[in-house]
């Protein structure tokens, strides 16, 4: 753990972290702030691939948050990034959303969309656009062994009142139950996903902190990549879940907010 005044660089959730489905966390923009004025950087790094980091961008400035494309890195870029290691110019069957599938389309990635051809890989992402056929499509593939990957676990996407809807983690158990068989994750908690933030943006995993809401993928990531990590109640989890949790972070704070003020303190 490094103490969180030597960091460099926080790794900040945006779902239950920054905001609440179309509202700003109390707090949030100010530890920005803070972050500015003690020339520290951030990058908004999230699970949900259901947008890319152009849609994000869009939807921050709604919300009077005005930051660049290169400060969004979500798990369907960096899905992009581990396909196109493997093999150029992949084929896959992509069950996401038209966003998602710009954000493939543009890594140069080809999209097989029914049964006429068969993929080099199926990836789930978070698809708000799921369908009975998609399922069944990629169910039928997996099963013939074609590489499954997933962008990411999160069982639940927070939303305003306390309230959720289903992500891509109850996803994969669907295809699971039918198939028997479970994808590798790209996206958090694998700790690939800080060493393509490093390779990318050039920081060392010491000078970086990582600050969610959710202890299986937030702070998971963090320990798996051996960074400083910060959970914040303000999203997913509470203060019962997190002393029930064998997953501790680092840092623990009700939300950005105080965590704007400790840094305040140093």
């Amino acid at each position: 753990m490094a103490d969180i005044n030597n960091i460099k660089c926080f790794l900040v959730d945006l779902d239950g972290t920054f905001y609440l489905e179309n509202k700003l966390i109390d707090g949030s923009m100010e530890f920005l702030n803070i972050l500015k004025d003690q020339k520290k950087e951030f990058i908004f790094l999230t699970n949900n691939s259901s947008g890319n980091r152009i849609a994000y961008v869009e939807k921050l400035s709604k919300l009077g948050c005005e930051v660049k494309p290169d400060k969004i890195f979500t798990s369907g870029e960096a899905t992009t990034i581990y396909i196109n290691q493997r093999k150029n110019n992949a084929k896959v069957f992509l069950l996401g959303t038209p966003l998602l599938e710009k954000e493939f389309e543009k890594a140069g990635l080809k999209l097989i969309k029914d049964r006429s051809e068969k993929p080099d890989y199926v990836v789930l992402g978070f698809d708000t656009t799921l369908t009975y056929e998609k399922l069944w499509i990629a169910c039928d593939l997996i099963r013939e062994g074609v590489t499954y990957i997933a962008t990411h676990p999160d069982y639940n996407c927070p939303l305003q009142g306390g309230k959720y809807m289903p992500d891509t983690g109850a996803m994969i158990d669907f295809i699971a139950a039918s198939t028997g068989i479970r994808p590798y994750v790209i996206g958090k908690p694998n700790a690939l996903i800080i060493n393509a933030i490093c390779d990318k943006y050039g920081y060392n995993s010491d000078e970086m902190a990582i600050v969610g809401d959710r202890l299986y993928t937030d702070i998971k990531t963090g320990i798996n990549a051996n960074i400083t990590t910060v959970v914040v109640l303000s999203g997913e989890t509470n203060i019962d879940d997190y002393n029930k949790s064998d997953i501790k972070a680092d840092y623990i704070f009700p939300s950005l907010k105080e965590l704007g003020d400790k840094l305040k303190e140093l």
